[in-house]
C-alpha cells in the first residue's frame, strides 16, 4: 500500500456514526472530480476530509481506500470533535483528498523552507521515513 495524494477527488456519503474501519463513500464521479477509486486505488492510503454540509463536522485524517466505497478512517489528524474521530450524524458529507497542513513543507516569506530542511531533525525525520 502507497500513501497516494491526488487532485480534484471528491464524492459524497451518508454514512453515519464513528466507526473507523467502516465509512462507507459513494463510488459515483460527482462532475469535474475522479472518485477515491479512480485517483488514489483501492489498498493505497491518502489524507482526506470529511465535511457534513449545513453542519459544524469536520475531520481530516490518514485514510486508506480498503475497497471502492469503503475509506477507513487510520488516523485522525484535526476533528471539530477536539482532533478526535467525529461521530458524524445524518446528512450528506463531502469526503475529498486534502493535504493537511501538519503535514506541508513550504517556504516562508523570505522563501526559507519551513519547517527548516537543515536542522539536524528533519533530516533524521525524513530519513527515518524513507
Amino acid at each position: 500500500m502507497a500513501l497516494v495524494i491526488n487532485d480534484r477527488v471528491k464524492v459524497n456519503s451518508t454514512a453515519t456514526g464513528n466507526n473507523q474501519s467502516t465509512f462507507a463513500i459513494n463510488n459515483t464521479v460527482l462532475t469535474g472530480f475522479e472518485t477515491f477509486a479512480t485517483g488514489i486505488g483501492v489498498g493505497n492510503t491518502t489524507y482526506y476530509a470529511i465535511f457534513n454540509q449545513g453542519t459544524n463536522e469536520w475531520e481530516v485524517g490518514l485514510g486508506t481506500l480498503s475497497s471502492t466505497t469503503n475509506l477507513q478512517r487510520t488516523t485522525i489528524i484535526t476533528s471539530s470533535n477536539s482532533d478526535n474521530v467525529v461521530n458524524f450524524q445524518t446528512g450528506t458529507k463531502d469526503v475529498f483528498c486534502t493535504l493537511p497542513a501538519s503535514k506541508a513543507v513550504y517556504l516562508d516569506a523570505d522563501g526559507n523552507p519551513v519547517p527548516d530542511l537543515a536542522s539536524p531533525g528533519f533530516a533524521v525525520a525524513m530519513a527515518i521515513a524513507l
